[in-house]
């Protein structure tokens, strides 16, 4: 499976993206600094009707979120993970395993640890106040 988006209307991008992602619960989002994957995520997240306020957890690892049917979703940023015994001992396998919505930044710094059914989301900008997303299997 290979899509390409290019989108300046987040929130439309967003539920397309989740249409589209047919059933699959881990998804990773790669993309330069400054690309657009956390503002991504968060349109996933209006999405999803998470009822909590969605931030990068940069500094925390996972944030939990929990959506308006009671669900958790959880939303990785692994930026600042050393390695995947790191991961492991914060607790990322059990969110990945979990059968719950898991959005995951930085998943390059854990490629071991991502279920094989990931779905690997590229973003980047594309100029003009756009962005492109690439999503592959």
């Amino acid at each position: 499976m290979d899509s390409y988006y290019t989108f300046n209307n987040i929130d439309k991008a967003a539920a397309d993206f989740l249409k589209s992602a047919d059933g699959h619960k881990v998804l990773a989002f790669h993309g330069e600094m400054g690309a657009g994957k956390t503002t991504f995520i968060k349109a996933i997240c209006r999405q999803l009707h998470v009822i909590n306020s969605v931030s990068s957890p940069t500094y925390s690892i996972i944030n939990q979120y929990t959506a308006s049917n009671g669900q958790p979703v959880y939303h990785l940023d692994l930026y600042r993970i050393k390695d995947e015994e790191e991961a492991v001992l914060a607790g990322v396998e059990e969110c990945f395993y979990s059968g719950n919505y898991c959005l995951v930044e930085w998943p390059e710094k854990t490629p071991a640890l991502l279920p094989e059914d990931t779905l690997h989301c590229y973003l980047s900008d594309s100029g003009n106040n756009e962005r492109k997303l690439q999503i592959k299997m």
